[in-house]
Protein backbone atom coordinates (compact mmCIF):
# COMPACT_ATOMS: atom_id res chain seq x y z
CA UNK A 1 0.00 0.00 0.00
CA UNK A 2 1.54 3.58 -0.86
CA UNK A 3 -0.30 6.30 1.29
CA UNK A 4 -0.26 10.07 -0.09
CA UNK A 5 -0.92 13.16 1.65
CA UNK A 6 -2.00 16.26 -0.57
CA UNK A 7 -1.82 20.15 1.10
CA UNK A 8 -4.54 22.23 0.80
CA UNK A 9 -5.94 22.36 -2.59
CA UNK A 10 -8.20 25.50 -2.49
CA UNK A 11 -9.98 25.24 -5.19
CA UNK A 12 -7.15 24.86 -7.51
CA UNK A 13 -8.64 22.24 -9.99
CA UNK A 14 -5.77 21.97 -12.87
CA UNK A 15 -3.00 21.48 -10.17
CA UNK A 16 -5.13 18.98 -8.56
CA UNK A 17 -5.55 16.78 -11.54
CA UNK A 18 -1.92 17.37 -12.35
CA UNK A 19 -0.37 16.03 -8.69
CA UNK A 20 -3.06 13.88 -8.56
CA UNK A 21 -1.70 12.39 -11.79
CA UNK A 22 2.17 12.23 -10.96
CA UNK A 23 0.80 10.01 -7.94
CA UNK A 24 -0.87 7.35 -9.82
CA UNK A 25 2.68 7.30 -11.70
CA UNK A 26 5.07 7.65 -8.54
CA UNK A 27 2.40 4.38 -7.34
CA UNK A 28 2.10 2.43 -10.24
CA UNK A 29 6.31 2.43 -10.42
CA UNK A 30 5.93 0.55 -7.17
CA UNK A 31 3.45 -1.89 -8.52
CA UNK A 32 0.51 -0.17 -6.48
CA UNK A 33 -2.83 0.25 -8.66
CA UNK A 34 -4.91 2.03 -6.43
CA UNK A 35 -2.63 4.40 -3.77
CA UNK A 36 -4.42 5.82 -0.38
CA UNK A 37 -5.36 9.26 -1.07
CA UNK A 38 -5.84 11.93 1.41
CA UNK A 39 -6.33 15.50 1.56
CA UNK A 40 -5.33 18.00 4.42
CA UNK A 41 -8.03 20.17 4.76
CA UNK A 42 -9.43 23.40 2.53
CA UNK A 43 -10.62 21.63 -0.42
CA UNK A 44 -12.14 25.27 -1.60
CA UNK A 45 -11.99 28.55 -1.14
CA UNK A 46 -9.71 31.57 -2.69
CA UNK A 47 -8.47 29.81 -5.49
CA UNK A 48 -10.18 29.89 -9.36
CA UNK A 49 -12.07 26.15 -9.37
CA UNK A 50 -13.70 25.98 -5.85
CA UNK A 51 -16.57 23.58 -7.93
CA UNK A 52 -14.65 21.48 -9.74
CA UNK A 53 -12.47 20.83 -7.20
CA UNK A 54 -15.02 19.46 -4.48
CA UNK A 55 -16.85 18.00 -7.00
CA UNK A 56 -13.74 15.76 -8.68
CA UNK A 57 -12.21 14.59 -4.82
CA UNK A 58 -15.78 13.76 -3.78
CA UNK A 59 -16.44 11.65 -6.69
CA UNK A 60 -13.06 10.08 -6.28
CA UNK A 61 -13.63 9.55 -2.62
CA UNK A 62 -16.84 8.14 -3.32
CA UNK A 63 -15.53 5.43 -5.58
CA UNK A 64 -12.60 4.81 -3.73
CA UNK A 65 -13.99 2.22 -0.98
CA UNK A 66 -12.16 4.10 1.66
CA UNK A 67 -9.05 4.67 0.30
CA UNK A 68 -9.58 8.72 -0.47
CA UNK A 69 -10.77 11.09 1.94
CA UNK A 70 -10.00 14.57 3.17
CA UNK A 71 -10.60 16.21 6.70
CA UNK A 72 -12.01 19.31 7.33
CA UNK A 73 -10.26 22.50 6.94
CA UNK A 74 -11.58 25.77 8.58
CA UNK A 75 -12.15 27.07 4.83
CA UNK A 76 -14.67 23.75 4.47
CA UNK A 77 -15.77 24.62 7.55
CA UNK A 78 -17.21 28.28 6.54
CA UNK A 79 -18.99 26.88 3.29
CA UNK A 80 -20.83 24.67 5.47
CA UNK A 81 -21.42 27.91 7.63
CA UNK A 82 -22.17 30.11 4.96
CA UNK A 83 -24.60 26.94 3.31
CA UNK A 84 -26.39 27.18 6.63
CA UNK A 85 -27.15 30.95 6.95
CA UNK A 86 -24.82 30.87 9.55
CA UNK A 87 -22.11 33.38 8.36
CA UNK A 88 -22.22 35.59 5.12
CA UNK A 89 -19.67 34.86 2.17
CA UNK A 90 -16.62 37.50 2.52
CA UNK A 91 -15.40 39.28 -0.48
CA UNK A 92 -12.74 36.67 -1.22
CA UNK A 93 -14.30 33.78 -1.39
CA UNK A 94 -15.10 31.58 -4.28
CA UNK A 95 -17.56 29.94 -2.69
CA UNK A 96 -20.91 31.08 -5.28
CA UNK A 97 -21.24 28.37 -7.45
CA UNK A 98 -20.90 25.39 -4.91
CA UNK A 99 -23.77 27.64 -3.56
CA UNK A 100 -25.70 27.49 -6.81
CA UNK A 101 -25.16 24.76 -8.00
CA UNK A 102 -27.76 22.08 -8.91
CA UNK A 103 -25.46 19.28 -6.76
CA UNK A 104 -25.44 21.94 -3.92
CA UNK A 105 -27.08 19.41 -1.29
CA UNK A 106 -25.09 16.69 -2.25
CA UNK A 107 -22.01 18.65 -2.16
CA UNK A 108 -23.01 20.12 1.68
CA UNK A 109 -24.14 17.15 2.68
CA UNK A 110 -20.21 15.49 1.58
CA UNK A 111 -18.59 18.17 3.54
CA UNK A 112 -19.93 17.93 6.41
CA UNK A 113 -19.55 13.66 6.73
CA UNK A 114 -15.97 14.12 6.62
CA UNK A 115 -13.57 13.70 9.49
CA UNK A 116 -11.64 16.14 11.92
CA UNK A 117 -8.56 14.37 12.11
CA UNK A 118 -7.97 11.05 10.47
CA UNK A 119 -5.00 8.19 11.96
CA UNK A 120 -3.23 6.25 9.61
CA UNK A 121 -0.28 3.82 10.29
CA UNK A 122 0.96 5.93 12.84
CA UNK A 123 0.25 9.32 11.98
CA UNK A 124 -2.03 11.77 12.68
CA UNK A 125 -3.84 13.98 9.59
CA UNK A 126 -5.38 16.93 10.83
CA UNK A 127 -5.68 20.73 9.10
CA UNK A 128 -4.03 23.00 11.43
CA UNK A 129 -2.74 21.35 14.77
CA UNK A 130 -3.29 19.63 17.93
CA UNK A 131 -2.61 21.26 21.41
CA UNK A 132 0.37 20.63 23.27
CA UNK A 133 -1.78 18.57 26.00
CA UNK A 134 -3.50 16.18 23.73
CA UNK A 135 -1.99 12.72 22.97
CA UNK A 136 -3.14 11.30 19.30
CA UNK A 137 -5.32 9.11 20.89
CA UNK A 138 -7.40 11.73 23.06
CA UNK A 139 -7.36 14.01 19.60
CA UNK A 140 -8.83 11.02 17.61
CA UNK A 141 -11.56 11.01 20.41
CA UNK A 142 -11.95 14.88 20.79
CA UNK A 143 -12.46 15.06 16.70
CA UNK A 144 -15.27 12.34 17.22
CA UNK A 145 -17.27 14.60 19.50
CA UNK A 146 -17.03 17.08 17.04
CA UNK A 147 -17.97 15.04 13.75
CA UNK A 148 -20.84 13.29 15.64
CA UNK A 149 -22.12 17.39 15.60
CA UNK A 150 -21.22 18.15 12.21
CA UNK A 151 -23.33 14.99 11.04
CA UNK A 152 -26.72 15.21 13.13
CA UNK A 153 -29.89 17.09 13.02
CA UNK A 154 -28.30 19.71 14.96
CA UNK A 155 -25.73 20.81 12.82
CA UNK A 156 -27.30 24.49 12.24
CA UNK A 157 -27.55 25.15 15.95
CA UNK A 158 -23.77 23.44 16.56
CA UNK A 159 -22.21 25.92 13.49
CA UNK A 160 -23.69 28.98 15.36
CA UNK A 161 -21.89 28.24 18.32
CA UNK A 162 -18.47 27.51 16.44
CA UNK A 163 -17.02 31.00 15.91
CA UNK A 164 -15.34 32.77 18.61
CA UNK A 165 -11.87 32.91 20.11
CA UNK A 166 -12.53 31.87 23.48
CA UNK A 167 -11.39 29.27 25.27
CA UNK A 168 -8.34 29.64 23.99
CA UNK A 169 -6.88 27.21 26.15
CA UNK A 170 -7.80 23.27 26.66
CA UNK A 171 -9.44 21.64 29.53
CA UNK A 172 -10.61 18.34 29.98
CA UNK A 173 -13.60 19.81 32.09
CA UNK A 174 -14.59 22.12 29.36
CA UNK A 175 -18.03 21.24 28.11
CA UNK A 176 -20.55 21.96 25.38
CA UNK A 177 -20.04 24.95 23.17
CA UNK A 178 -17.03 25.85 24.64
CA UNK A 179 -15.30 22.41 24.54
CA UNK A 180 -16.37 21.72 21.00
CA UNK A 181 -14.98 25.40 19.69
CA UNK A 182 -11.79 24.67 21.57
CA UNK A 183 -11.37 21.54 19.52
CA UNK A 184 -12.32 22.89 16.25
CA UNK A 185 -9.76 25.70 16.69
CA UNK A 186 -6.98 24.01 17.45
CA UNK A 187 -7.84 21.42 14.60
CA UNK A 188 -8.43 24.23 11.64
CA UNK A 189 -7.06 27.32 12.79
CA UNK A 190 -4.05 26.79 15.22
CA UNK A 191 -0.69 27.95 14.48
CA UNK A 192 1.21 29.29 17.73
CA UNK A 193 0.24 29.03 21.26
CA UNK A 194 2.16 29.70 24.36
CA UNK A 195 4.38 26.86 26.35
CA UNK A 196 0.76 25.72 28.50
CA UNK A 197 -1.52 25.91 25.60
CA UNK A 198 -3.28 29.28 25.18
CA UNK A 199 -3.83 29.63 21.31
CA UNK A 200 -3.24 32.63 19.49
CA UNK A 201 -5.34 33.77 16.39
CA UNK A 202 -3.95 37.00 15.44
CA UNK A 203 -0.36 35.68 14.03
CA UNK A 204 -0.53 34.92 10.29
CA UNK A 205 2.33 35.99 8.04
CA UNK A 206 5.22 34.45 9.84
CA UNK A 207 6.36 30.53 10.21
CA UNK A 208 7.93 32.00 13.57
CA UNK A 209 7.12 34.47 16.43
CA UNK A 210 9.03 36.51 18.93
CA UNK A 211 10.31 34.97 21.76
CA UNK A 212 9.62 37.98 23.35
CA UNK A 213 5.60 37.54 23.08
CA UNK A 214 5.70 33.47 24.21
CA UNK A 215 4.34 32.40 21.73
CA UNK A 216 6.26 28.98 19.56
CA UNK A 217 4.43 26.63 16.93
CA UNK A 218 2.55 24.42 18.07
CA UNK A 219 4.57 21.84 17.46
CA UNK A 220 7.23 23.06 19.00
CA UNK A 221 5.95 23.42 22.58
CA UNK A 222 8.19 21.56 25.09
CA UNK A 223 6.57 17.66 26.32
CA UNK A 224 3.88 17.94 23.19
CA UNK A 225 2.00 14.70 23.94
CA UNK A 226 1.36 13.88 20.52
CA UNK A 227 5.18 14.00 19.66
CA UNK A 228 5.34 9.99 19.49
CA UNK A 229 3.35 9.61 16.53
CA UNK A 230 3.67 12.08 13.01
CA UNK A 231 1.57 14.71 12.65
CA UNK A 232 0.43 15.94 9.08
CA UNK A 233 -1.34 18.81 8.52
CA UNK A 234 -1.63 22.08 5.83
CA UNK A 235 -3.23 25.73 7.09
CA UNK A 236 -0.04 27.45 7.33
CA UNK A 237 1.22 28.61 3.92
CA UNK A 238 4.06 31.10 5.42
CA UNK A 239 5.62 28.38 7.51
CA UNK A 240 6.14 26.73 3.82
CA UNK A 241 6.89 22.94 3.20
CA UNK A 242 8.16 21.47 6.81
CA UNK A 243 9.46 17.80 7.12
CA UNK A 244 10.63 16.55 10.44
CA UNK A 245 10.93 13.26 11.57
CA UNK A 246 7.75 13.62 13.47
CA UNK A 247 6.26 16.22 11.43
CA UNK A 248 5.07 17.16 7.99
CA UNK A 249 3.61 20.23 6.81
CA UNK A 250 2.15 20.63 3.49
CA UNK A 251 0.80 23.93 2.82
CA UNK A 252 3.28 25.29 0.33
CA UNK A 253 1.33 28.10 -0.90
CA UNK A 254 -0.62 26.69 -4.10
CA UNK A 255 -3.02 29.49 -4.09
CA UNK A 256 -0.29 32.18 -4.03
CA UNK A 257 1.85 30.87 -6.52
CA UNK A 258 3.94 28.17 -4.80
CA UNK A 259 3.15 24.95 -5.07
CA UNK A 260 0.57 21.81 -4.27
CA UNK A 261 2.60 19.05 -2.43
CA UNK A 262 2.17 15.79 -1.50
CA UNK A 263 4.46 13.22 0.66
CA UNK A 264 4.09 9.59 0.34
CA UNK A 265 3.62 8.27 4.04
CA UNK A 266 5.67 5.05 3.10
CA UNK A 267 8.78 6.62 2.23
CA UNK A 268 8.38 10.20 2.31
CA UNK A 269 8.93 11.01 -1.38
CA UNK A 270 7.85 14.35 -1.93
CA UNK A 271 6.08 15.12 -5.16
CA UNK A 272 5.01 18.63 -6.09
CA UNK A 273 3.54 20.84 -9.38
CA UNK A 274 3.82 24.63 -9.36
CA UNK A 275 0.78 26.86 -9.43
CA UNK A 276 0.13 30.45 -11.03
CA UNK A 277 -0.51 32.84 -8.00
CA UNK A 278 -4.29 33.24 -7.78
CA UNK A 279 -4.47 35.98 -5.15
CA UNK A 280 -3.06 39.24 -5.30
CA UNK A 281 -2.90 39.58 -1.82
CA UNK A 282 0.77 40.18 -0.46
CA UNK A 283 1.16 36.91 1.58
CA UNK A 284 2.22 38.78 4.79
CA UNK A 285 -0.92 40.40 4.53
CA UNK A 286 -3.24 37.93 3.39
CA UNK A 287 -5.72 36.13 6.07
CA UNK A 288 -6.92 32.84 6.47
Amino acid sequence: MKTYVIGDLQGCHEQALALLDRIREHAAADGVAEPAILFAGDLINRGPDSLATLRHVRKLAMASGGLIDSVLGNHDLHLLAVAYGIRPEHKSDTLAEILHAPDREELIDWVRQRPLAIHVQGHVLVHAGLLPQWSATQAMALAGEVQEMLRGDGIAEFLAEMYGNQPDQWSDDLQGADRLRCIINAMTRLRFCSADGVMDFKMKESGTADPASGLMPWFDVPGRRSAKETVVFGHWSALGLTIKPNLIGLDSGCVWGGQLSAVCLEDRSLLQVQCPQFQEIKPATRSK
